[in-house]
């Protein structure tokens, strides 16, 4: 395979509609890469294992046949879906530097990190309604949230996001690149990939703008709504133990949902505005906003989800 700089000379030459892009692992540790990788083995591997084991038990298990882990198995199958759709190019650079990727493998990329990025997203509201309904209204629990209007749900957030992404992605197809065509992560990224278009990108721009705005300015009010409602609630009632007790039942999601916006808010603050910033800087955000979640996720249900713990411990405990 050509060393990194001899395809940049390659690349840099050439204007195309059908370029190859070169992705990046860690800016300036190349000489580490095969270290490096250790880690993110490790990372790669608690995401799986854990996503999978929350999967398992909640499937087995007739106990957690119930709303709030019929959601808490949508947030993990999305995590791992995020973890499926980086891991073969993240290691694929760090053990082989094989760093060049076509459009097209480029846009099916795209189409699962930011089709399970907007799914997870919408797994969070659904999950913050869950919360509001258990606190607010605990009498119609069951007869809101019925199995039928879960799958009803789940459908509702699969069709969002082919619809959404699949346009944004096609809008592509048309553009032309040219230059370096280095991309700044060792995945694709829609944002990204855009800089790199030496064609007229506003209808890409808008697009995005909207997705943006269906996705993350509609999910994130509706967050913050039903915490509203849910302290509002919760203030409500007169003992501290019941009042501390009631909010706990929340702990697990408020910290899905930061793990997960904190990191996505981020990345995107960094390519908007941080254009000066080194590009280790933009490499660290890229991993932290795919691994984060999927890794933090299970542990964090796994320890405050007194149901979800002791159907783990039962099943590794198994003989």
């Amino acid at each position: 395979m050509l060393p990194v700089q001899e395809n940049m000379e390659i690349l840099d030459n050439s204007t195309s509609k059908f370029p190859t892009f070169l992705l990046t692992g860690i800016p300036g540790l190349e000489f580490a890469h095969a270290w490096i990788s250790i880690p993110f083995c490790c990372l790669y591997a608690t995401a799986l294992s854990g996503n999978s084991m929350i999967l398992f038990v909640i499937v087995t298990q007739q106990s957690l046949h119930e709303p709030m882990y019929y959601f808490l198995s949508m947030l993990s199958a999305a995590d791992l879906g995020l973890t499926v759709s980086t891991m073969s190019t993240t290691l694929g650079i760090l053990w082989f530097d094989a760093n060049a990727i076509s459009l097209d493998m480029c846009i099916i990329q795209m189409f699962f990190l930011h089709g399970f990025a907007v799914i997870e997203s919408g797994v969070l509201v659904a999950m913050a309604f869950d919360r509001y309904v258990a606190i607010c209204n605990p009498l119609r629990y069951t007869t809101i949230l019925t199995s039928y209007r879960i799958i009803q749900m789940g459908l509702l957030m699969v069709i969002r996001t082919v619809v959404l992404i699949v346009p944004l992605l096609l809008l592509l197809k048309p553009l032309s690149f040219c230059g370096g065509n280095v991309l700044s992560h060792s995945y694709c990224y829609h944002p990204d990939v855009i800089k790199l278009a030496c064609s007229d990108t506003r209808a890409n721009s808008i697009c995005g703008l909207i997705d943006l705005i269906l996705t993350t300015g509609v999910d994130t009010p509706c967050i913050v709504l039903s915490y509203i409602l849910i302290i509002h609630s919760v203030l409500s009632i007169s003992s501290p133990r019941e009042r501390h007790k009631v909010f706990s039942t929340c702990v697990s999601h408020i910290g899905a949902v930061s793990i997960f916006y904190i990191p996505m808010i981020s990345l995107s603050l960094v390519h908007r505005y941080g254009r000066s910033a080194p590009k280790v800087v933009h490499s660290m955000m890229a991993n932290m906003y795919l691994l984060f979640p999927p890794v933090l996720n299970p542990i964090i249900y796994s320890v405050k989800t007194k149901q979800i713990r002791n159907a783990i411990l039962r099943l590794l405990l198994m003989k």
